[in-house]
């Protein structure tokens, strides 16, 4: 297929190589803009090299193919695992945590290629479409936006999968026939998303064949594997596998592979939920996050160790749900969020040590901790068994003060 003349200007689309985003390609040119496409590796399975070849088939004039795994562990991942972030008490973010380091590199290209249009393929009903485009506005103000599947012309005239099917073959687009799942998914580095199709009840069990990257808990080993894993800064800096010949692994990113290896093979990291999206609309989705549950589980517990008790009070209370609600809202790129991200980094600056966990069927046990720099906790000072430097007498007068205001209430309540 060959490009047509472009009258309307320069378009850079977020392409997958999937049906959509495809016939979106055809269609943009069809209504006469110039058209290229942008795909982002952020870890997700993806034939590169066959979509590149499509692209360009079905008329885009250039392809772009980026690799942000490494900025998208050490820039979104290992900040939120910092913050300890979560969506409604369950949610890890994964496809959230995503969509900045995207937005981020389709603007630069955008600028750089001189494009006047960016566009994409998400519905008219889903997250995505706004955490993109808030991205896109507040990166690059004067960017346009040619969302699809929010203009009638578009959504009318493919109102499904068969619509999409014959315009693909009048526009000579391949198209792999593969057997339809019945669910969507969405993967990057961080996790898989299931949504849509039989899920769309939340009565219905996924089934067995659906979860993609770990092992089911119950066909997991039956023999526990035994991790360390060190913290810097509230960072993982160093995994040991203690059960493996003490191998040693490093670097953000490898650090992070090697945890998702590891979580993947004992089945952890499955959740199955119902959310509140952003637009207002409840939705069910199940969710993988291997290495996400394992550092989550791991920071947090250090955290008990070398963190002081109103840091972490105030950054539990304030600092973590708005973090969390901005990454889901599609609101990181914001005043908010680089004050939240500062307060952040400053609240982990004595989260350093190490956590040994046992990875056992589905589970994350946190079997010990230390810290030689920045240690907390005090034996002796703890112990039943020991006074210590803490008087007991000392405990007298703190429970009076603390008493004052609620003899008060209890005066002016008479509950007895």
């Amino acid at each position: 297929m060959s490009s047509a003349p472009s009258t309307k200007g320069r378009v850079l689309l977020a392409y997958s190589g999937g049906l959509d985003t495809s016939c979106i390609l055809a269609w943009l040119i069809e209504q006469g803009y110039e058209v290229m496409c942008y795909m982002a590796n952020v870890g997700q399975e993806e034939d590169f090299d066959a979509a590149v070849i499509k692209a360009k088939n079905c008329g885009s004039t250039k392809v772009f193919v980026e690799d942000l795994q490494r900025e998208f562990v050490e820039e979104l991942i290992y900040p939120a695992v910092q913050a300890n972030t979560i969506y409604e008490g369950v949610y890890l973010l994964g496809t959230s945590l995503a969509r900045p380091v995207i937005a981020r590199r389709q603007m630069e290209i955008a600028a750089r290629e001189n494009c006047q249009y960016v566009s994409h393929g998400c519905t008219g009903k889903g997250n995505d479409q706004v955490r993109f485009e808030l991205a896109y506005y507040a990166l690059k103000p004067d960017i346009k936006v040619i969302a699809p599947w929010r203009i009638p012309a578009f959504y009318e005239r493919f109102q499904g999968r068969k619509d999409l099917l014959a315009f693909a073959s009048e526009k000579n687009i391949p198209v792999v026939q593969t057997a339809a799942k019945p669910w969507s998914t969405d993967e990057n580095l961080f996790h898989i998303s299931y949504e849509a199709g039989i899920l769309e009840d939340p009565d219905v069990t996924p089934p067995k064949d659906m979860w993609k990257l770990t092992v089911d808990p119950e066909d997991a080993p039956n023999t526990p594997e035994r991790i360390t894993i060190e913290f810097a800064q509230g960072k993982p800096v160093k995994v040991i596998n203690t059960s493996k010949d003490n191998k040693v692994v490093t670097g953000g990113l490898e650090i992070f592979l090697y945890l998702n290896q590891l979580a993947r093979q004992n089945g952890i990291g499955r959740l199955d939920i119902v959310e509140n999206r952003f637009i207002g609309i409840k939705s069910r989705g199940c969710y993988e996050t291997p290495a996400g549950t394992i550092l989550r589980v791991a920071h947090m517990d250090l955290e008990g160790l070398t963190l002081d008790r109103q840091v972490r009070n105030l950054r539990d209370q304030f600092v973590t749900p708005q973090y969390s609600n901005i990454l889901y809202n599609g609101q990181y790129f914001s005043p908010e969020a680089e004050f939240l991200l500062a307060s952040i980094a400053a609240s982990q600056k004595t989260v350093n040590g190490e956590v040994r966990l046992k990875l056992y069927k589905g589970n994350v046990i946190v079997e010990g901790r230390s810290s030689k720099t920045n240690n907390l906790y005090d034996m002796e000072e703890s112990s039943m068994d020991v006074q210590g430097g803490f008087s007991p007498v000392d405990s007298e007068g703190f429970i009076k003060i603390q008493s004052i205001r609620l003899k008060k209430w209890g005066q002016s309540k008479k509950l007895i």
